[in-house]
This record gives structure tokens, C-alpha cells and sequence, in this order.
């Protein structure tokens, strides 16, 4: 009786944010073993592995607009019996990176996938941050104009968790400004740059002081921007903001009226009271919110 012919693996490796002394020796091993190299650029991963004192294996690039593309090579080399690391120019592959398309194709393939853990950017800003929470929500990048950031930053307003976003240096100004004007100027913030680093600087401060900070200097480097929570809202049921609603129907207010009124009295998410409002009858023009 034969043996079965090995299976190759697909291992996930989190890569340093910065300072490549952060690198696993568990990562270093794996990198050292394996066939086939799947990343975002061969000169930066080969910069890795001559750090390394690796001797380059094969490399294949995955990034937004070859990583479909690469699904055949990488599953021919598992194939055959070889191992495939996947990893990004920093941090974590397919977090806020290319990498979650392959994984997915290579599962679905039946092979078995395995992570290598490693920085994250998002962890490490948290830590930094000093904010007290067990609950935080990860926003990555925010798109960058129209419906769908207005709507991004829109859901933040009421978040209670505190929230991490990744940011590039040419747009966090204008990201900052874009919260701020959502979210007001006393929402707690930390502004982390250049994590492990030479220059890796945190700020903290409420959002109406972050303008000017970023103002003072060229920003340079990845942003990770944490958000405090915003502050819970005091529980009030449907049945009171339906009352307060046809109060203010009553009254001869507008739709748009009621549900500002409500909404500033009660306290309660203004998305709430609207829905609401939706379902009692309003007869004044210009009652659509």
C-alpha cells in the first residue's frame, strides 16, 4: 500500500508594522521552509528575507488587482506537495490587505491553511490609546468620498465600542475634520503613526484639538486613529418616543421637527426616532426628514 501524496499548506504570516526585530522566529522558520511566497511586493518581502538571511524561494505577487489571478499558481504548488506563505508588506495578510480571496479559494480547495501570528497595527494603537473598553469594532479604511463614507462616519456617531481606523498620510487631515464635524469636538482620540518605528508618535486629545496637531507638522507615515466610545444613551423604549412623536404631531411640528425634538429630548439614537416617526401619520408640508 502507497502512501497518499503530501498535501501542501497555505500558512498566513503577520508581518512586522516596522521594526523588523518584531518578526516571530516561528514566522522566520516558515518563511525559511516553504516553496512559494505570496505577496503584495517581491522588493519589500525580499528585503524581509535577506533580513532574514533567508534564501529567496519562489514569489508571486497578491495584491488588489493580481490576487485572482494568483489563486491557480499558489493551489498547483500546494498541489504538488509544496507550502505557500502568504503575507503582507505589514502586519496581518487579509486584514485591511490582500490575502482573504486566496485563503478562501485555497480552503474551498480543501487544503488545509494555517496563521502564523504576528504586529498588528490595530492591537497596537489600542494599547497605546489608554482608552478603557473590552469591546472595540475595527473600520479599516474609510472610503474615500461620497454615500458610503458619509454613512461610515454617520454610524460612529452612536457607537459605543471604541473604534479603530487605518488612515494614509495625504487623507487624515480631512478624515479627522469629517469626525469632527459628525461626531463634535469632545470625542476622545488618539493619533498613532509610525508604530515600532524611529518617529512612532501618539497624540491624544479630544477631536476639535486634532486639526491643529496634525496641522503643526508634514504628516508622514501610516495613521491608526482610535476613537473613544461614544457615551451610552439612557434606555428609553419604543413606546415613550412614539408618545413624545404624537406629542409633537400634535403640536402642528413637521416630521423633520418631531424627530429633531425627540431625538435632542429623549436622547435616543436619532435613526430610532426616525424609523418611528415613519409610522405615525404626518399631514404638514415638508414633513419627509
Amino acid at each position: 500500500m502507497t502512501d497518499a501524496p503530501r498535501r501542501g499548506v497555505l500558512a498566513v504570516v503577520g508581518t512586522p508594522i516596522g521594526n523588523l526585530a518584531d518578526l516571530s522566529p516561528r514566522a522566520a522558520e516558515v518563511l525559511g521552509a516553504v516553496q512559494l511566497v505570496a505577496c503584495e511586493d517581491t522588493r519589500r518581502t525580499g528585503r524581509l528575507l535577506q533580513h532574514l538571511a533567508v534564501r529567496a524561494p519562489s514569489m508571486c505577487v497578491v495584491n488588489q488587482y493580481t490576487e485572482v489571478a494568483a489563486v491557480d499558481r499558489v493551489i498547483a504548488v500546494l498541489a504538488a506537495g509544496g507550502d505557500v506563505a502568504l503575507v503582507s508588506d505589514a502586519g496581518m495578510p487579509a486584514v485591511s490587505d490582500p490575502g482573504a480571496v486566496l485563503v478562501d479559494a485555497v480552503a474551498r480547495a480543501g487544503y488545509d491553511v494555517v496563521v502564523v501570528p504576528g504586529p498588528s497595527a490595530a492591537t497596537a494603537a489600542l494599547a497605546l490609546s489608554g482608552f478603557v473598553g473590552d469591546r472595540f469594532c475595527f473600520e479599516g479604511f474609510l472610503p474615500r468620498k461620497g454615500p458610503d463614507r458619509r454613512a461610515r462616519i454617520g454610524a460612529l456617531v452612536d457607537e459605543t465600542r471604541i473604534a479603530v481606523l487605518f488612515e494614509a498620510p495625504h487623507r487624515v487631515e480631512r478624515t479627522v475634520a469629517d469626525l469632527t464635524a459628525a461626531l463634535g469636538q469632545d470625542r476622545p482620540l488618539a493619533i498613532c503613526r509610525e508604530i515600532t518605528k524611529r518617529f512612532e508618535e501618539v497624540w491624544r486629545g479630544p477631536l476639535g484639538e486634532a486639526t491643529a496637531h496634525l496641522g503643526g507638522s508634514e504628516p508622514l507615515g501610516e495613521y491608526v486613529l482610535v476613537l473613544a466610545g461614544a457615551a451610552p444613551h439612557d434606555v428609553v423604549d419604543d413606546e415613550r418616543i412614539l408618545a413624545a412623536i404624537e406629542a409633537e404631531r400634535g403640536a402642528g411640528a413637521s416630521r423633520r421637527d418631531a424627530v429633531e425634538h425627540v431625538t435632542a429630548s429623549l436622547g435616543a439614537p436619532r435613526r430610532r426616532v426616525y424609523d418611528l416617526a415613519l409610522t405615525v401619520g404626518f399631514d404638514s408640508p415638508g414633513s419627509a426628514p
